[in-house]
């Protein structure tokens, strides 16, 4: 009875296996910051989750004269969920490097590949990091973008975006200022500054 149980765990073990081998991993993330929420240093929180239903019925609310709802339709139809954390806190020190390397550790070969990855030496923030760094990662198969995650780390802020479904990079500064995605730093603010101050978000 042992032999028999123990081949038959060998061979669901051998199944799983080839399962994962055959179906890719999920893009999404797997957030674990809650405890920041509760902090009594955070002075504003953005969380967003929101799944493939829940897009396609926002974007139907949309404006249909508005030529960037229509690109914003068009590429919501291609989504699996968009899900966005973002903390800001009234001094610095207020989260730990813990956090952060919690989400990187997500965001590693192969599955994924960070195209961006800024790291500041110098008046490095009281988290373990210095201002303004920040990571943006594709997951990727068989050249087609299954999903993306930015994190934005700075002393008194600390933001993570996760996108899942198929999207190419034009396509993601369309979605920019829309469903709590803020706008990339260093972008041309004069066409998508209006968008963040009538969303109450500031720019990374």
């Amino acid at each position: 009875m042992r032999r028999t149980t123990r081949i038959s765990l060998t061979a669901l073990g051998t199944i799983a296996l080839l399962a994962s081998s055959a179906f890719p991993q999920s893009a999404k993330l797997q957030f674990n910051l809650d405890h920041l929420a509760k902090s009594k240093n955070v002075v504003e929180t953005v969380n967003v989750t929101l799944d493939s239903n829940l897009l396609t019925m926002f974007s139907s609310w949309l404006p249909r004269n508005d030529p960037d709802a229509a690109k914003i339709k068009q590429l919501v139809q291609g989504l699996q969920g968009v899900y966005v954390r973002s903390f800001k806190f009234d001094k610095e020190g207020a989260y730990s490097l813990d956090d952060v390397e919690a989400i990187r550790r997500q965001l590693v070969a192969p599955a994924w590949s960070c195209i961006v990855q800024v790291r500041t030496k110098k008046g490095r923030g009281t988290a373990g990091e210095g201002p303004g760094d920040a990571d943006v990662c594709l997951r990727q198969q068989d050249g087609k973008i299954l999903g993306l995650a930015i994190v934005a780390v700075e002393p008194k802020e600390l933001t993570v975006v996760n996108i899942v479904g198929s999207l190419t990079p034009e396509q993601l500064s369309d979605l920019e200022g829309h469903f709590g995605i803020p706008a990339m730093r260093g972008k041309d603010k004069s066409s998508k500054a209006p968008k963040g101050k009538e969303a109450g978000k500031d720019e990374y």
